[in-house]
């Protein structure tokens, strides 16, 4: 059994997943397509790119993270249902994605969340010396938040699936008791939580193009990460703020109530609910722990055989 992963080339976490899948598993991995018996489509975004002609004689698995269901992208249902005639398998990260995919499909629906590499993201023990590396105070409070944010041409509207508008609503408070509260920023598209950040005189520091090593250091200088989307598969956030034991505070979107003490969710309708969760570090270090590698490729690997098989 061969598989090829598609390509995205956007500097994001799937390609990183791609790298770590072809560099954990050389064994049943080829980087030509032709030589593949399973194509598997990381990036189902992209799907009207591909060449779906060399998907022929060959099992094809669709990873879908979550379907928007709203009017924010009127096109994201369409182009799944176009697609899904080329498709064997699909898998998504989360139950509550897998019940929203199987709504459009007849195809199977495999659920495994992404593994999180534990060479990568890991408890770091002196966390007052990694403030001062980033020139930060021990004594400040440091809210995280590492995923885009921001549509439109000049990235000035609110992705609000993300929920930017519930973070800026939620730190607003927390400002008011916290007067050296600061927000850590990092990744792309971050200009619409910016702007309204200096409108509210809120202090920050942004890391645009964090490495992967900078990620993990950010993670663990945290007080708090909060995930305030309304709509998500993962995020990926979650899993890397368990196995980091970051501390973590999310609204019950993707595998959120997969790994986090439920006393750790908040409603996304109800912003002040935030302040009446707890997070719970240990309890999500444990539950992570299926996921981080080598282990978290053993589901995937066993899904790959069965569809290669059937």
């Amino acid at each position: 059994m061969k598989v090829y992963l598609t390509k995205i080339n956007e500097s994001w976490i799937v390609d990183k997943m791609r790298s770590e899948f072809y560099s954990f598993n050389p064994e049943i991995t080829t980087e030509k397509i032709k030589n593949a018996d399973i194509v598997w489509v990381i990036a189902p975004w992209l799907a009207n790119k591909l060449k779906t002609k060399k998907f022929k004689n060959k099992k094809v698995l669709c990873s879908v993270y979550h379907l928007d269901e709203s009017q924010s992208d009127k096109n994201d249902i369409e182009n799944f249902k176009k697609f899904d005639q080329f498709v064997d398998m699909y898998h998504t990260i989360s139950l509550k994605s897998k019940i929203q995919i199987e709504k459009y499909t007849s195809k199977p629906v495999i659920q495994i969340p992404l593994w999180v590499n534990s060479n990568d993201f890991y408890p770091i023990e002196n966390k007052t010396e990694l403030r001062k590396k980033y020139e930060l105070n021990e004594n400040d409070y440091l809210v995280g938040s590492f995923q885009r944010d921001s549509l439109g041409s000049d990235l000035s509207k609110p992705k609000l699936i993300k929920g930017p508008d519930l973070f800026l609503e939620i730190v607003k408070k927390l400002s008011e008791k916290n007067d050296n509260l600061k927000v850590v920023l990092a990744g792309k598209r971050r200009d619409y939580i910016i702007k309204n950040l200096l409108d509210l005189e809120i202090d920050f520091k942004y890391f645009e193009m964090a490495s992967t090593e900078t990620l993990n250091e950010l993670y663990n200088i945290l007080d708090i990460y909060i995930v305030s989307s309304r709509v998500e598969g993962g995020p990926q956030a979650i899993v890397e703020s368990a196995t980091t034991k970051t501390p973590i505070i999310s609204t019950d979107v993707g595998v959120a109530s997969q790994i986090l003490n439920p006393e750790s969710l908040f409603d996304s309708n109800n912003p002040n609910s935030y302040f009446s969760a707890v997070p719970h570090t240990e309890f999500a270090h444990k539950k992570v722990k299926n996921y981080e590698t080598p282990q978290g490729f053993k589901a995937f690997r066993s899904l790959l055989s069965d569809l290669y098989e059937s």
